[in-house]
């Protein structure tokens, strides 16, 4: 080799000569291109706060393969950032600066003419996309690094999207969301009025659904379903108001929440109900519900007001809380769409409708407010009852010598027979809860009789009492960071969780059927409407009673036809399903670990309650209920046996509930597979050090009226 070849790891025209270096590990897509996913909780803190780019060799050492994740990931420099609730000056204080030192700055040697100068590390400049995702780029022409044809991001209209937080800091919260109005805003008499009514109808699916279905099941009238939901609506507004003013003081609309659904209809399709008939069977069965719903609200506020509701934070972090939720609303699937089919032209356009607002309409503003996102379920509610009344009028759905109010079974002629299940379902006349509803109700205590008190129905209330809580716990930390300064403290969480137990007890006295318990949905209307105003919500939670006292607002919700029930619950459990995996943003969603665990266990709160619903029915068999509601009746032949018959009871029917067995794996594997408290997103809740170092925080959670002074030596419910 003559002196004037290349040496080895050189290329001509290159200068200065590459130095012999070790191999360096295979790049990625993601580390050529600097890609870090917004959806982790690992990235946030540093594509958050807005840092700069890092030089070269800070770069280089900084930047370690992930292996697991198959791809490179940059460690966030000890920036002040919020990460899930908590930020690094809360860790530990900042070291002093250390002492100047005096540094010789040798200049690098220069490239000979005509070759291509290195390039500068310039600051990354971010901005965020209409899909929320943060786009960098290193120079002042978008490139990203270098002269060449660099890797871009499309371009893509910069407006205001409706985001939920991952970690940010608390003096931005409002600035970063954009929310109009903060926690502890009192804007105007009007402004309340009408974001009031906004909330509320944006939410009105959650709060008239549930009896919608249960008190059907149970077998009650159109009048019965009135008086329902005049008392849900009642109770709805007492226990809203003392949640916002004794409880986790967030604006948190409570309700009957899906989570009672499954065990209600539980309980209804017992086998010792089947004998029961008319009227009788509805007062009685509702009164079981009643005694069991107390019965869990009591153990519910003892776990809060204890202080054990803090302990069981320790096991709930996002990786249990999302597939728990989620399989809470994949467990109707069986009831949705199969009811949907009873009259296709009716419930298909209502789906339709209520996904092209909430979906393709979604952007369009009318004075500032997205009507057709916020009010998707009643616009296309009020659009399809609309059409099917003008189809019931025009004889779409008459039949000569049919008459739609006689019973399915004293129907003797062949041809009415064929069509009494389209006259039943796509008819909006069949009801006559409006015209016999009463224009004055007051919902009273014990209004159905004395509640009934039963062990094995009592028990499995209890454990969904558990469930409820954990659903709970999700809303208040992902509520907060979209409207309060910080997380609460442990101490609000279990206030709140007595609280919301308490309140449910009163469900349980007034009747309503299910318990009382914050809304899932809340967080995304909070999100979607940048309303955070806890006076928004009480003004609206006293509309709410006061429309309860008005019997002709119960029959008018109460004679919404069966099949558009359906096709609105279709949509809402899917919501449900999705805000329950949208809590997985606070962990590693990328980690092996958290997708195993997240997968097994909603494969399993599927399939061993299939196991459990189908045991012991053979495919010819003839059941006495619809086929919407035989998942509900395994406590009458589940698999578990014993001698004790209420034992069999308790076992068949928790087994058979998807929410209970996605959240007895994920909260088993969750606790103990390691992994760090980054890669599981732990939740991360405000200390009394915190409050007492931070006014603002202690203002956001304090009891009102001095309340909170009577109880200082309680200091597991406090802040």
């Amino acid at each position: 080799m003559s002196s004037s070849d290349p040496k080895p790891g050189t290329k001509p025209g290159q200068w200065p000569p590459a130095p012999e270096s070790a191999a360096m590990p295979p790049s990625s897509w993601a580390k050529k291109t600097g890609f870090r996913p917004k959806f982790s909780g690992e990235t946030t803190a540093a594509t958050d706060s807005g840092q700069l780019s890092l030089p070269v060799r800070a770069r280089q050492q900084e930047t370690q393969p992930d292996l697991e994740a198959g791809q490179a990931r940059l460690r966030p420099p000890p920036v002040s950032a919020v990460t899930n609730g908590e930020t690094d000056k809360d860790k530990k204080e900042k070291p002093p600066p250390p002492p100047p030192t005096t540094t010789t700055t040798i200049p690098p040697p220069q490239p000979p003419p005509g070759s291509v100068p290195p390039v500068k590390d310039q600051p990354v400049k971010r901005r965020r996309d209409s899909d929320g995702v943060v786009a960098r780029s290193n120079g002042p022409d978008g490139a990203n690094g270098s002269s060449g044809d660099p890797v871009r991001r499309p371009a893509r209209i910069e407006e205001t999207v409706e985001v939920l937080p991952q970690s940010m800091d608390d003096d931005l919260v409002a600035r970063n969301l954009h929310m109009k109005y903060g926690l502890r805003d009192t804007p105007g008499l009007v402004p309340i009025g009408f974001y009031g009514l906004q909330h509320y109808l944006s939410m009105l699916g959650s709060l008239i659904l549930v009896p919608l279905v249960i008190v059907p099941a149970m077998g009650g009238s159109h009048e019965d379903i009135a008086n329902v939901v005049s008392t849900v609506l009642f109770v709805c507004g007492i226990t809203t108001l003392l949640h916002t003013s004794f409880g986790s003081r967030l604006p948190l609309i409570q309700g009957p929440s899906f989570v009672f659904l499954a065990p209600a209809l539980a309980i209804i399709n017992s086998p010792e109900f089947q004998g029961l008939n008319g009227n009788n069977n509805f007062k009685h069965i509702m009164r079981e519900l009643q005694g069991a719903i107390i019965i869990g609200s009591a153990f519910q506020a003892v776990l809060g007001y204890s202080g054990l509701m803090s302990l069981i934070l320790r096991l709930v972090n996002p990786v249990v809380v999302a597939p728990t939720i989620a399989a809470v609303g994949l467990s109707f699937y069986s009831y949705g769409f199969p009811l949907v089919g009873k009259c296709l032209e009716i419930g298909v356009v209502q789906i339709l409708l209520v996904i092209i607002f909430a979906l393709y309409l979604r952007k369009i503003s009318v004075l500032s407010h997205r009507i057709f996102l916020i009010y998707a379920v009643p616009l296309s509610l009020a659009i399809t009852w609309a059409a099917a009344f003008l189809l019931t009028e025009t004889g779409a759905y008459t039949y000569k010598g049919c008459d739609p109010n006689v019973p399915v079974s004293n129907v003797v002629s062949s041809h009415c027979r064929k069509y009494m299940t389209k006259m039943k379902y796509c008819r909006v006349d069949t009801s006559h809860a409006l015209s016999s509803a009463p224009w004055f109700r007051f919902p009273y205590p014990l209004q159905w009789g004395v509640p009934i008190f039963s062990w094995k129905m009592a028990f499995v209330m209890c454990v969904v009492s558990i469930i409820a809580s954990v659903d709970s716990v999700g809303s208040y930390h992902a509520s907060s960071l979209l409207v309060a300064s910080r997380p609460p403290t442990r101490g609000v969480v279990s206030r709140a969780i007595g609280l919301e137990g308490f309140t449910s007890v009163l469900a349980g006295l007034w009747g309503t059927g299910t318990g009382s318990t914050t809304l899932t949905e809340n967080v995304h209307t909070i999100a979607v409407t940048k309303m955070g105003s806890r006076r928004v919500v009480e003004l609206g939670a006293c509309v709410l009673v006061i429309f309860s006292l008005v019997g002709k607002v119960g029959g008018f919700l109460a004679s919404i036809p069966q099949v558009m029930v359906a096709s609105l619950l279709c949509f809402m459990w899917a919501m449900f399903t999705a805000l329950g995996l949208s809590n997985l943003r606070y962990s590693e969603a990328g980690s092996s670990r958290n997708i195993i665990i997240v997968g097994l266990a909603l494969f399993f709160s599927l399939s061993v309650p299939a196991y459990f619903q189908q045991y012991g029915i053979s495919p010819n068999s003839n059941l006495s209920v619809p086929s919407y509601y035989q998942p509900y009746i395994v406590s009458s032949h589940g698999p578990f046996k014993s001698q004790y018959r209420g034992l069999n009871y308790v076992m068949n029917t928790l087994l058979s509930m998807n929410m209970v067995v996605a959240f007895i794996i994920a909260v088993i594997l969750d606790n103990t597979v390691p992994g760090s408290k980054q890669e599981r997103g732990v939740y991360v809740w405000s200390d009394s050090e915190t409050a007492t170092r931070e006014p603002a925080l202690a203002k956001d959670y304090e009891l009102p009226f001095r309340v909170g002074r009577f109880f200082r030596w309680v200091k597991w419910v406090g802040i």
